[in-house]
């Protein structure tokens, strides 16, 4: 049996959320979820890729809320790219918002072409993702929907292209959805991850040319959890090698001097064993430079 399957790791200790028709929403907010409305009965059933993050979830309950619950599928793909606190999360938010769940295995780690992790790195993922995706939505007569928005139009994402050639839909970028409008329909919807971290694949945290394995990922994944049990929200660990380099937000900075030896610490459990703290702080795609630099992609 699936052990995320199980009411255990599903139970928030409260009611589930959910109901057909229009919200209640602030004003402000209401041509949004209008727009949104309309798009999504537009296009009809859906199968959500549900990553855990407030894009896709809001995707998610919105479609629940306006097709129903037997028109839309959350699924989430499970992969040694994914961290395993972000499959709970899926999870958990699944079951509070009684979406129809189901967890899909990818396999890009397969793919030598992924592996090697050059700029297309998120075009192979994107494509391994919609081929898990592709058969829950001809058997339902479905759409693929991904959680992309109008900010994520700023930066290099391959990925997007792979989706989109492969027939998937971006409902929040059709209805206008910048990713400060997510937020606050998020909120207003009372989603518990409205003002979640972004948090991308764990494969982001290599940079191009550092081949994908198992074993770096877990490391990623192993210091990033041990800075979060430090009471670090959001963190990036860029793996170089025995080196791990810190991202942290620049109001997270003098902690983390403070606190150096229990930083250092949490970061070499997890198998490094040199440790920095970039000064330069957290920027989300930052690895995406060199493209740029190079003329291979980006903005």
């Amino acid at each position: 049996m699936n052990p995320l399957a199980g009411p255990g790791l599903l139970a928030t200790g409260q009611s589930p959320r959910h109901g057909p028709g229009a919200p209640e929403v602030p004003a402000p907010l209401g041509r949004a979820w209008a727009n949104l409305e309309e798009v999504l009965r537009a296009t009809g059933p859906l199968v959500v890729a549900l990553s855990g993050g407030v894009d896709s979830a809001l995707l998610a309950v919105a479609a629940r809320q306006v097709l129903g619950r037997d028109a839309v599928l959350a699924a989430t793909a499970v992969s040694p790219s994914l961290a395993f606190e972000e499959l709970l999360a899926a999870a958990r938010l699944a079951a509070r918002h009684d979406l129809a769940w189901c967890q899909v295995a990818t396999f890009e780690l397969e793919d030598p072409r992924y592996q090697e992790n050059q700029a297309d790195r998120c075009y192979r993922c994107k494509t391994a993702l919609l081929r898990g995706l592709a058969p829950l939505a001809r058997a339902r007569g479905a759409t693929v929907a991904l959680g992309v928005t109008r900010d994520d139009l700023g930066d290099y994402r391959p990925g997007q292209q792979a989706a989109a050639e492969r027939g998937a839909r971006f409902p929040l970028l059709e209805a206008g959805f910048h990713k400060a409008e997510v937020r606050a329909l998020a909120r207003a919807l009372d989603l518990e991850v409205w003002d979640k971290p972004a948090a991308p694949c764990l494969a982001s945290r290599l940079p191009y040319g550092t081949p994908v394995t198992l074993g770096r990922l877990r490391a990623v994944e192993d210091a990033e959890r041990g800075l979060r049990h430090l009471g670090f929200r959001e963190v990036r660990v860029r793996h170089h090698g025995t080196l791990a380099r810190l991202e942290l937000p620049e109001a997270d900075l003098p902690r983390a001097l403070a606190e150096r030896a229990a930083v250092v610490a949490a970061v070499q459990a997890a198998g490094f064993r040199d440790v920095t703290l970039d000064l330069q702080g957290l920027r989300s795609g930052n690895l995406n430079a060199a493209l740029r630099l190079e003329g291979r992609g980006g903005r």
